[in-house]
């Protein structure tokens, strides 16, 4: 690795953790909201853009390489389409399989009903058990939620996927998926330790969730390698928190089994995981790294 790639790395990492992390800490003790607030996401968004300021920071004025390889542009042609059709969708059959593997195992039962999560969530709210003629409308609405977020969680995915796990360990693209991982994992620990990420214990939870990022770092690697765009491991990321995460909270709110099924839960480390070994034992990392160097 030349030093010029070194030192932006080590700057990306700074402005990404130091820029991220007091935000997260200072507005989260300046406005105390609640981490299960709605509003909490506001104090999220300007964290969550940091990895993305923080790259292109580097790219245009410290290496100054520019975006020749940031795969700014939607890719669709040659069957490209497939990998944002993967990354929508995914998440609800993870979901789906979650939700069949609890019963199955006996582990958690799913209120398709909602109740549950209306009592916790929106105690003043009186509506009725949500009818199943509404789960189809439902799911739309967040499949719909899912790409207006794209752009929202690009604001991680250009840093992370675009700019750091293509400078790492160059050549070797799952050393790089798990690295990227652990060090995206270890970039969430604020907010684990403020509750946010619904750990019953905060050291546990956040060893846990590193897992999960190591996972998601190689299917999102791999998306973005592969169709050659970052918009395509944006979508996956953002079906990722508004579908899967959604879903898990409507679904298990207030179980005590919680950190088990939840999206970032066992069962979802442990399916997600099985398509991330075999995308590694297939070399299918390694195959989608020709578009690493495609035009933005």
């Amino acid at each position: 690795m030349e030093k010029s790639q070194r030192t932006g790395i080590v700057v990306y990492l700074l402005i990404t953790f130091v820029g991220a992390w007091l935000c997260w800490s200072g507005l989260g003790m300046l406005t105390r909201i609640a981490v299960n607030s709605p509003f909490f996401q506001l104090i999220l968004l300007p964290g969550g853009f940091m990895p993305a300021i923080a790259a292109l920071i580097v790219r245009l004025w410290v290496t100054r390489e520019g975006l020749s390889d940031a795969g700014l542009r939607l890719s669709l042609r040659g069957g490209k389409w497939r990998y944002y059709l993967i990354a929508l969708l995914l998440p609800l059959i993870n979901t789906s399989l979650i939700v069949s593997a609890s019963l199955l195992l006996g582990i958690a039962r799913p209120d398709f009903t909602l109740q549950h999560f209306l009592k916790l969530y929106a105690p003043t709210v009186r509506t009725g058990p949500l009818p199943p003629a509404l789960w189809p409308v439902l799911l739309l609405q967040l499949l719909i939620s899912a790409v207006i977020a794209t752009p929202v969680l690009w604001g991680e995915e250009f840093g992370w996927r675009s700019y750091l796990q293509l400078r790492l360990f160059v050549g070797r693209p799952k050393l790089a998926a798990i690295v990227t991982g652990v060090i995206w994992g270890c970039w969430h620990l604020p907010l684990i330790f403020m509750g946010y990420e619904g750990y019953p214990n905060p050291w546990w939870g956040a060893m846990l969730f590193i897992v999960f990022t190591i996972v998601l770092s190689i299917i999102f690697g791999w998306l973005r390698l592969s169709s050659g765009s970052i918009w395509a491991s944006s979508l996956a990321h953002a079906a990722t928190n508004t579908i899967g995460g959604s879903l898990s909270v409507m679904l298990f709110a207030g179980n005590s089994q919680f950190f088990v099924v939840a999206y970032n839960g066992v069962l979802a480390i442990l399916l997600l995981g099985c398509l991330a070994f075999w995308l590694m034992l297939s070399g299918r990392l390694k195959a989608g790294l020709q578009t690493k160097a495609a035009p933005a």
